[in-house]
């Protein structure tokens, strides 16, 4: 694969402004999640490169992503990436009052103007305003500048992080669906619908398997009612352990099983959900 270039001044980059709404242990959840299961990949080069694509109107995520994941690989760098130049010059501040080994900040898009494929990808509520064809277009050039062992991961969070879904791709396409959830402030699964990714969430509807699947959940959510005089934690495992039953739910460490589940996580092979066309 042709290695990216970095955009000539001139060069408009490949993408729209957000609205850059972010808040500190917004994407806890994403990070904690990619910490655990993305070990491989964050290890597969010589010198691991992560990308933070479209992180905001401050660098606090960015920096959050670069500390959960040095702790897991010591020799990983992280580059935010932005399209509007004041959120780059604002990362930029913040490493000159707080240097961090290993960061940085620099102004691009989708082309991701960095000098090495990434092993890591990630773009949280980037893609939220664009339209379905241009989110798989987006993911389809993504996937082309990974690393030969790399991970998109790609999805949207709610404003305080207590509800997200995501999707795994690596260069051949998608890979998982996790779905995650403050199980205390949850009244039922499909609920996160409303943070399905752009590729799925106009699929929402009777006949596609996003919406069986989230019917089912529901399901099952009511099944497990009787276990709520133990906790959320106890309704959400025993409901992932039903819809287990009848969909594909990844059971086993490092995807599923209790530890997983009872951080109100559940992860689904994308064939789960894939869109019928």
């Amino acid at each position: 694969m042709a290695r990216p270039q970095r955009p000539a001044r001139s060069q408009r980059p490949d993408g729209e402004i957000t609205r850059g709404t972010t808040a500190p242990n917004r994407l806890r959840r994403i990070d904690r999640w990619i910490a655990a299961t993305q070990t491989a990949a964050l290890r597969s080069a010589p010198r691991p490169l992560a990308v933070d694509l479209g992180y905001g109107a401050t660098p606090v995520t960015t920096v959050e992503l670069y500390t959960r994941l040095r702790a897991v690989a010591p020799r990983l760098e992280v580059v935010g990436i932005e399209i509007e130049p004041d959120r780059v010059a604002s990362g930029l501040a913040h490493l000159d009052a707080h240097p961090l080994p290993g960061l940085t900040f620099r102004r691009g898009g989708f082309e991701l103007p960095v000098d090495r494929p990434p092993v890591l990808v990630r773009a949280l509520n980037v893609l939220r305003q664009y339209d379905e064809e241009a989110a798989w277009l987006a993911w389809d050039g993504l996937r082309a500048r990974l690393a030969p062992a790399g991970v998109l991961v790609e999805g949207t969070c709610n404003e305080i992080g207590r509800r997200a879904v995501w999707v795994t791709l690596s260069r051949s396409g998608p890979r998982t669906i996790t779905f995650a959830a403050h199980l205390a402030t949850l009244d039922q699964p499909s609920e996160l619908a409303e943070r399905l990714p752009k590729t799925l969430i106009h699929r929402n509807v009777p006949g596609e398997p996003v919406h069986t699947l989230l019917t089912d959940f529901d399901r099952c959510w009511a099944t497990a009612a009787p276990h709520s005089a133990f906790g959320p934690r106890a309704r959400w495992i025993e409901a992932v352990g039903l819809l287990a039953r009848t969909h594909p739910v990844l059971t086993r460490p490092p995807y599923g099983g209790r530890s997983r589940w009872r951080l109100g996580e559940v992860t689904l092979p994308w064939e789960a959900v894939a869109p019928r066309r």
